[in-house]
């Protein structure tokens, strides 16, 4: 029983002394006020050239539990601009007896203060400096120019992060107000010019105008977090786009890429065709050059037998055996010579086919396809080298036409070989009917049986008038080679151009493959690299994921949001102080009742 009643003792004795201390703790945590969130709003004033005046803060505290709360900050000086409540200021701590809602104070910043953005204004008045003291009043061209930039001793967190809109206002009676990158917009009798600046920029910004009789309410610039909305919902659409755009390029290089190919094989057929029409320009000019004496020899050979058929008609008794008998030789040299030009023709006539299948087989190869103007036209527009597709629609005009032309002259080329095999055949069998008159003839004479004479004349007279149609033929067709040959050659010069112009249009497709193909290596993996541009441009302007922060304190806590306001000092015309006369003292009754009894 004595050792419980000691231990209650004890027990009362240790709340004594801990009560106290308890109640103290309680009732100071009771006095703690609660702040939950904090706005700051700086504003600067600036002289006219953007040199910094002054800076105090406007600062919002949301207080939860009214009590003793704290803040900070270099302030020269404070005031309570919520209610009568003292505020302390020991240092940088701001000690204040606050009630439970906003709570507002102003501090006021030190000439020491930097703003994280360096201003410039200046101003040319009709294209010279002028210092805004001597503006005010004036008239002319004027121009305003402003600069802002990054103040490398102030904090460059609000620089990196926070967007400035600059807004100036001129009256509407200045004429050609312009604004370079500004909107210029009506706001009453006044014109509101305003400007942006993205976080991180420096930027000069100018506004130009007409003026009379200046005066300027200053330029005002407002500093927030750069929150813009940025819709990507378009996005996916434009990439697709770009995926298209990159597909038709590759399609694009595949097509160059056969168009190279195929003006690789239509410029190698330009050149058999060159070099078979060589061959059969060189054929032509030999079977026209020998013509003449073909048709001389036929000539001879057509008066030979004439001569022969008239001995023979006129023959007598007493003809002269001996001069016939050497007519079986010279029959038989006839014969040979028919024989000789048979030869040469059937020359003549394999030359002719091995050109005029190289001709028609290097013609073949020129595409029949037609090509539209509006083809080439998306060639152009396409990119393409306009040069090359220059020689591209020459060439394939010229192609074209020689084509044309060929087809032309197609059938009269395919009856030459027929014509001259016709005419071989025949040379031969006139060789080979003059070899078997001469045997008979010589035969004949040989047995001096004159009976054979009849015969003989009948078989010279019936050569001689089928000879005579036979070189009438010929001369004919000699006439029609010199003619071919003389054409040929302006066709054969167009051929030999075409191959030129076939190597060029060749050298021009390559350089374009290589382009096309150079243009899609760069743009195949464009969707991807405007995707990255697009991912950074957004990074760059979107900063919804910054953290506010204090621009007097870094021990401030639970900033919600800190916003600048800046503005320069207005130019304005000095009112004149006029001296106005001293008002007369009204007289009261009783001077007045004086003043109407003196004299």
């Amino acid at each position: 029983m004595m050792m419980r009643k000691k231990q209650l003792q004890y027990t009362a004795l240790a709340a004594m002394i801990i009560l106290p201390s308890f109640l103290s703790d309680s009732a100071k945590a009771a006095s703690e006020g609660r702040v939950t969130s904090k706005d700051e709003v700086v504003y600067a004033t600036l002289d006219a050239n953007g040199s910094l005046n002054s800076v105090y803060v406007v600062n919002t505290l949301d207080v939860e539990r009214a009590g003793e709360i704290s803040d900070y900050g270099a302030y020269s000086s404070v005031k309570n601009l919520t209610n009568l409540t003292d505020i302390q200021q020991e240092g940088q701590n701001i000690a204040i007896d606050a009630p439970e809602g906003k709570f507002y104070y102003q501090g006021n910043l030190d000439e020491s203060t930097q703003l994280p953005w360096n201003v410039t204004v200046s101003y040319l008045l009709d294209g010279k400096i002028i210092s805004a003291e001597e503006l005010a009043g004036k008239t002319g061209s004027l121009q305003i120019n402003i600069n802002t930039a990054q103040n490398n001793e102030g904090n460059s967190i609000f620089y990196e992060n926070y967007l400035l809109q600059v807004s100036l206002v001129l009256p509407n009676s200045y004429q050609n107000i312009e604004a370079s990158d500004g909107m210029v917009a009506n706001a009453g009798k006044n014109k509101q010019i305003t400007f942006t600046v993205m976080p991180g920029e420096e930027k000069d910004l100018n506004v130009t105008a007409s003026v009379e009789d200046f005066e300027f309410q200053g330029i005002e610039i407002a500093a927030v977090p750069s929150t813009l909305p940025i819709d990507t919902s378009e996005i996916d659409s434009m990439t697709d786009d770009m995926s298209q755009l990159s597909d038709a390029i590759g399609e694009l290089n595949d097509g160059v890429a056969k168009l190279e190919s195929g003006v690789t094989e239509l410029n190698n057929g330009t050149v058999s065709l060159r070099n078979g029409s060589a061959e059969y320009q060189d054929g032509m000019g030999r079977l026209n050059g020998s013509s003449a004496d073909l048709v001389n020899g036929s000539a001879s050979i057509m008066n030979a037998l004439g001569q022969i058929n008239e001995s023979l008609s006129n023959q007598s008794a007493e003809m002269d055996m001996s001069g016939l008998a050497e007519l079986p030789a010279g029959l038989t040299q006839l014969a040979g010579g028919l024989t000789e030009v048979g030869r040469n023709l059937t020359v003549l006539q394999e030359s002719f086919a091995a050109a005029y299948a190289a001709l028609d087989g290097a013609m073949g190869e020129i595409p029949a396809e037609q090509i539209s103007e509006e083809e080439i036209a998306g060639l152009y527009e396409s990119g393409a080298d306009a040069a090359v597709v220059d020689k591209l629609a020459a060439s394939y005009a010229a192609g074209q036409k020689v084509r044309a032309t060929y087809l032309g002259v197609q059938e009269a080329f395919a009856a030459v070989e027929p014509s001259l095999a016709q005419l071989n055949g025949s040379l031969n069998e006139m060789s080979s009917q003059l070899t078997a008159i001469a045997g008979g003839l010589s035969s004949s004479l040989e047995e001096t049986d004159m009976s054979g004479l009849g015969q003989l004349q009948s078989g010279i007279a019936e050569l001689s008038a089928k000879y005579g149609e036979f070189h009438s033929g010929l001369s004919s067709y000699t006439n029609g080679v010199d003619q071919l040959s003389a054409s040929y050659g302006q066709l054969h010069n167009g051929l030999a151009e075409l191959t030129g112009g076939t190597s060029d249009l060749e050298g021009g497709v390559s350089e374009l493959h290589g382009g096309t193909t150079e243009l899609y290596q760069e743009t195949k993996d464009l969707p991807e690299q405007m995707q990255n541009e697009i991912n950074e441009r957004i990074a760059q302007y979107d900063k919804s994921d910054f953290e506010p922060v204090s621009f007097v304190s870094h021990q401030n806590e639970q900033i919600s949001s800190v916003q600048f306001v800046i503005k320069t000092q207005s130019i304005e015309v000095e009112e004149q102080e006029t001296k106005q006369a001293a008002p007369q003292k009204e007289k009261g009754f009783w001077e007045l009742l004086k003043n109407l009894f003196t004299f």
